[in-house]
């Protein structure tokens, strides 16, 4: 008996067909021969082409929020978790577009066709980046007064590492190193530093 056709598998099976004939002459019925199902099969989980791209780019978006959680571990300061997770980012954004370009191009596409899924992902990285500024704040290694948008600020600071729209500069010999200057930059912005009274008190 074959196995019941489930969402997931259809979005497996679509984002191999986009990865095989790019989005623009990617079709419904090639997802379906690509399971061996009538492409009314596919509709039935998916009502129109656009609803079942759209669940694609979310969940390769999914995806990326899954391996861009935070880790807090004992003794890691704030700026070494956003340090950290700022290079990571960069890394996967720079690895996906130098290792797979077909790929990446492909859901560059599917993303601007999809102007509320990708509002929400950026919503949900910037709140990881709130996330790891309200720990700062909390040990007072961080300074903000508005920690949502201090984190919109440091997501806006550091577009050029993690934008699309600025893959080709990602080549630049010298990126490593324009990377560490605002990443250092942002960081130092952040840090707390107590001003002594005019008493002299600590």
């Amino acid at each position: 008996m074959a196995e019941a056709l489930t969402a997931e598998a259809i979005l497996v099976a679509t984002e191999e067909v986009l990865r095989r004939y790019g989005p623009a002459k990617a079709t419904v019925v090639d997802v379906a021969k690509a399971l061996g199902v009538s492409h009314g099969s596919v509709y039935r989980h998916f009502a129109t082409k656009a609803a079942l791209r759209e669940a694609v780019t979310r969940r390769w978006l999914s995806a990326i929020h899954e391996e861009m959680a935070p880790s807090f571990g004992e003794g890691v300061t704030a700026a070494e978790v956003l340090r950290t997770w700022l290079q990571k980012l960069f890394d996967n954004k720079r690895r996906s577009h130098t290792d797979d370009v077909e790929l990446f191009t492909t859901f560059k596409t599917l993303a601007n066709e999809s102007s509320g899924v990708v509002e929400d992902h950026v919503a949900i990285l910037v709140g990881m980046i709130a996330s790891i500024i309200s720990a700062g704040v909390e040990t007072r290694e961080f300074a903000a007064d508005d920690v949502g948008r201090t984190a919109q600020a440091v997501w806006d600071a550091t577009l050029m590492f993690h934008h699309p729209a600025h893959a080709r500069e990602w080549g630049n010999p010298h990126i490593r190193d324009e990377f560490d200057a605002v990443v250092s930059l942002v960081v130092g912005g952040l840090r707390y530093n107590r001003v002594p009274s005019a008493t002299g008190d600590a």
